[in-house]
Formats: structure tokens, sequence, C-alpha cells
């Protein structure tokens, strides 16, 4: 791999979430650091603060699958395609790019949040973490997230009745998210569903 370093052996490493495209940090990455996460598939960098390498995810469980390494036409940066299993953002947030600075109209970014919430879900799911909301669906089985998709969507139409947008965003987003849910627990990918819609469209276009 032909990468060229700068003057204090470093290059910019962007981590991307292979699946959603989202990027979810920018950090550094000396040969040392680059070639332990080409050894262990899992990302390393070299702190610039601490002058160390340090393992993404070695205290808090939150590693990074390689997918990828791509550097860019002048060799002196990476990106960095990954398989998080938990944020990347010492904050708890997903991407440490959480904070927009033009928000013009929407763009691909606003969706990936559904694609987030699937992994989170998925992860719940797997661990079953106490005093979750999202265990407690699990525990109690499809019986119970059906009769929540069902209150949810009900209150989805109560909402539009009463021409309330404040209420309707919430109660769209809860039935979102019990939707997300109920696809786990059947095993159906949400990426199933979107190819689904993007056949009928094609079929009708």
């Amino acid at each position: 791999m032909n990468v060229k370093f700068d003057e204090k052996g470093l290059v910019p490493a962007i981590i991307q979430d292979a699946d959603t495209k989202e990027v979810l940090t920018l950090a550094y990455m000396n040969e040392e650091s680059l070639q332990k996460t080409i050894e262990t598939n899992e990302t390393w960098f070299y702190s610039r603060s601490r002058q160390e390498l340090w393992h993404k995810g070695a205290t808090s469980g939150n590693t990074q699958t390689v997918a990828s390494i791509n550097y860019d036409c002048d060799q002196d940066a990476l990106l960095v395609q990954v398989y998080p299993k938990g944020p990347a953002c010492h904050t708890g947030a997903v991407s440490c790019f959480s904070e927009r600075v033009v928000d013009r109209e929407a763009n691909l970014a606003d969706y990936q949040i559904l694609q987030s919430l699937e992994k989170v879900i998925l992860e719940r799911e797997k661990q079953r973490p106490e005093g979750a909301y999202t265990t407690y669906l699990f525990e109690k089985g499809v019986d119970k997230i059906l009769k929540k998709v069902g209150e949810e969507a009900a209150e989805v139409i109560i909402a539009a009745k009463n021409r309330d947008h404040e209420e309707l965003r919430w109660e769209a987003a809860d039935l979102l998210y019990h939707l997300q849910v109920l696809l786990v627990e059947q095993e159906l990918p949400f990426k199933e569903v979107l190819r689904t819609l993007e056949e009928r469209h094609k079929d009708r276009s």
C-alpha cells in the first residue's frame, strides 16, 4: 500500500460505516497502526495528544471491523469502511459528525438514522441489556410487538386527523421504531423493504 505519510509520520483516516455510508469519525494512523489495522481487521489509530497507538473499542467494546481500506488519488488520505459494533464517538453518538452547520434541505444522511436504528435494535435483541425498553419488547414476544405497532398506527391516524404536525411527527417516529423492532423479530432486514419499494418505483416509472 503506497500511502504517503506526512512529516510527523501520520495520515488522516476517514472512518465510514460500510452499510449506511455515514461518516463516523476522522482519526490519524501511522505506519504501525495501519499495519495493525490490516493484520487484526479492526481499526487502530495514533493519538496525537497521547502520542501512542490506540485500539478502537479496546475499553468500550465498540470495535470496528474493517470492510475495506482505500486511499485517495494523492495517496495521502485513507477511507476506511467498517462494520461498527457500537457508537464511534466518545459522547455515545453514532457519529462524531452529529452537529450540522448547514441544513438547507434533506439529504441521504437524514435517512441513515433508519439503518443506524436497525443496528441498535439488532444489538438489543442479541444482548438484551437489562432495563432497556427494546429488551422488554423482545422478551414479551411478537404479540406485544404487534400490539404496539397497532397502537402507534392508531396514534398516527389520530394525530393526522387532528392536523397536529408536532404530534404526528412524534407518533410517526414511534411507529417507525416499533416497525423496526417487528422486522428484527421477524428476521427481515429493513433493506429488503427498501428494495421492494425500489422495485415498485421502477415498475411504475
